[in-house]
């Protein structure tokens, strides 16, 4: 008998193989993780430095944050601007990924990199671009030029989920509809738009979560009015490093975290919703 491959399940190789696999991914996880299990115990310190050891735990600057006029104004611009910049990206982001779904568009890959471009783009280039074409058309410092920025950075990563969402449709239940009779307005609300709603509610998502942490385009854009979370943490960093800074990071994150995994209930439950409805029929 010849000898046993390396690569075979249950093989030495293949369980050191595995190993190493698991090993390379705890890191990984723990490097991205460590930062925020650092920084975000701060926010419940009694403590006016960003210190260890904590001397006590207090909710002292979340209190901060729903007291503090700066603090309060800049969590309502960051919803007021990141809902706007979601919507319009997502609208955005969804017909150009259906667009450019077949290829039928001249130059479809060209007209998908330049959607694609803000992710690359170094955020200063698009700052200053943007700083000097809102000066002329008249949108600087106003809500308006502040969520279409924003929305511009948010685009590429609708793009991106509606185009995987849509890639894994199946053609064939597109045209069965079709065949059956049905008009595209009614083969695109109740077949597609179904299907690709779980990259869509994903892509805006993303969205929303890219808004809240963008600083660098808000510093060119936004005036004093438009003051955002994220710009009022990077102000507080320069004047004075306070635990404040903590709890608004942990805002954010529990906030993205929620919307997570109201996308990910929603995907859930759509399933069991569509099994339902034969029984019920």
């Amino acid at each position: 008998m010849s000898a046993a491959s390396p690569n075979l399940p249950g093989t030495p190789g293949a369980l050191a193989f595995g190993a190493v696999r698991l090993a390379f991914g705890a890191l990984v996880v723990a490097f991205l993780l460590l930062p925020l299990v650092a920084i975000l115990p701060l926010a419940f310190t009694d403590s006016v430095f960003l210190t260890y050891p904590m001397s006590g735990p207090s909710l002292r600057w979340f209190e901060t944050l729903a007291t503090s006029d700066a603090w309060k104004r800049s969590i309502v611009n960051s919803l007021i601007i990141g809902s706007g910049a979601t919507v319009l990206s997502t609208v955005v982001g969804t017909l150009a990924a259906l667009g450019l779904r077949r290829e039928l568009v001249p130059f479809s890959g060209v007209l998908r990199s330049i959607f694609l471009l803000p992710m690359v783009v170094p955020a200063v280039v698009l700052g200053v671009g943007m700083q000097i074409l809102y000066a002329r058309m008249g949108l600087a410092s106003s809500y308006l030029g502040v969520i279409v920025a924003h929305a511009v950075l948010c685009v590429p990563f609708v793009l991106v989920n509606v185009s995987g969402s849509l890639a894994s449709i199946d053609p064939a239940l597109e045209k069965a509809a079709s065949s059956l009779g049905a008009p595209p307005t009614a083969v695109f609300r109740n077949v597609t738009l179904p299907l690709a709603m779980p990259g869509i509610l994903t892509g805006a998502v993303f969205a929303f979560a890219t808004s809240l942490d963008e600083v660098v385009i808000t510093l060119f854009v936004a005036g004093p009015n438009q003051t955002t979370m994220a710009r009022q943490m990077f102000a507080s960093l320069r004047e004075n490093i306070s635990p404040a800074i903590a709890a608004a990071a942990f805002v954010i994150i529990v906030l993205t975290f929620a919307l997570l995994l109201v996308v990910k209930g929603a995907s859930l439950f759509r399933p069991q919703r569509n099994k339902q409805r034969p029984q019920q029929t």
